[in-house]
């Protein structure tokens, strides 16, 4: 399946049905009076979480959505059918814009939820709604309200527990695969990822969700690359796996490269929690390594983790590293919810 985290769609709420002008007519009642029903509401479009899509590529194929218009009313006081909803089914993690690309309508999260977008219009009300004893054969109805329409973007940003970053070809992919069930592509050249992946790890007794992104490079928040749009993908993480390759020749310049794109990307990348690590052990010599390792140290403030995901060296204590921080994480939210007490409205 093709991953698309990134649509644009046209929504249309359905217009309410026109009231109806009519009179009762039976044989031998002269004077039958108003009978005209009301007309139907519109349809309302709906956007609802399923837990069973993990991406948006059904609106690429289609970006039209309406929902059914109200039905007029009828004679002898019969209302008009209500318009069906339109429910628009999105994976988890989905965020839903306005056009501007900047006004936040809707932020869906868990199966199930669901948030209306456009209202549907309500129906007209027919002449029978206007009689009265001064008005006894009123001759007019309303007409049902206008619908709503408004364009909306989709972004999907995944819902992962922790995050690979690293230049292109720093082991990311290797990585995940060899923690995990996921498959995703690997080989020797440099953007091989072309869309972030998922794999679900488990360390211990702790199950965590790992997400790897596409490679940055210098430059990626102005479009070099492949640009840093994917790094949406880990702004949900709580905790993130920096991968330097210790078969560069610059290390301390790599990570920093690195560092440079998620501050200049925003949404506080730069202050989740880091665990950094040196990949492709097994390619370097002990001296390299342990010279590589110290300077890594300096610039990154922290001891930098050693492994190899081809031959396993180092892979668990990484692991194990992430699941600390992902226990400790949901501890202190699971807390703060304790505190907060049920919401009252």
């Amino acid at each position: 399946m093709k991953f698309l985290d990134q649509a644009k769609i046209y929504i249309k709420s359905g217009a309410g049905g026109n009231g109806c002008v009519g009179f009762r007519r039976e044989k031998f009642i002269e004077f039958g009076g108003p009978n005209g029903g009301d007309g139907g509401r519109g349809g309302n479009v709906w956007v609802e979480c399923v837990a069973n899509l993990n991406t948006l590529l059904d609106y690429r194929y289609q970006q039209h959505f309406s929902a059914e218009n109200g039905k007029p009313g009828m004679g002898q006081e019969r209302a008009g059918p209500n318009g069906r909803d339109c429910i628009i089914k999105l994976p988890p993690g989905t965020q839903v814009f306005a056009e501007d690309g900047e006004t936040l309508l809707a932020d869906l999260t868990t199966p199930g939820e669901r948030v209306m977008l456009a209202k549907g219009g309500n129906g007209g009300f027919g002449n029978a709604h206007f009689k009265s004893a001064t008005n006894q054969a009123p001759r007019h109805a309303n007409p049902g309200q206008p619908a709503e329409e408004l364009t909306i973007w989709l972004r999907l940003k995944l819902i992962a527990d922790a995050g690979l970053v690293g230049l292109p070809n720093a082991g990311k992919s290797t990585f995940l695969a060899a923690v995990s069930a996921a498959k995703p592509k690997i080989a020797d050249y440099p953007f091989t990822t072309l869309h972030p992946n998922l794999g679900v790890v488990r360390a211990g007794d702790v199950d965590f969700v790992l997400a790897d992104i596409p490679g940055l490079i210098e430059g990626a928040h102005d479009g070099a690359g492949l640009g840093d749009r994917f790094l949406g993908h880990i702004e949900r993480c709580r905790v993130i796996l920096h991968l330097v390759d210790a078969t560069s020749e610059d290390v301390v310049a790599d990570y920093k490269t690195v560092r440079r794109e998620l501050k200049a990307y925003g949404s506080d990348l730069e202050k989740k929690k880091e665990i950094v690590a040196l990949s492709k052990s097994d390619a370097v010599d002990a001296a390299t390594m342990a010279e590589r390792r110290e300077a890594l140290k300096k610039a990154a403030r922290k001891t930098p983790l050693v492994l190899s995901a081809v031959a396993g060296h180092g892979v668990q204590d990484a692991l194990y590293a992430i699941a600390r921080e992902v226990s400790r994480t949901t501890a202190t939210e699971d807390e703060a919810e304790a505190e907060a007490g049920p919401w009252q409205p």
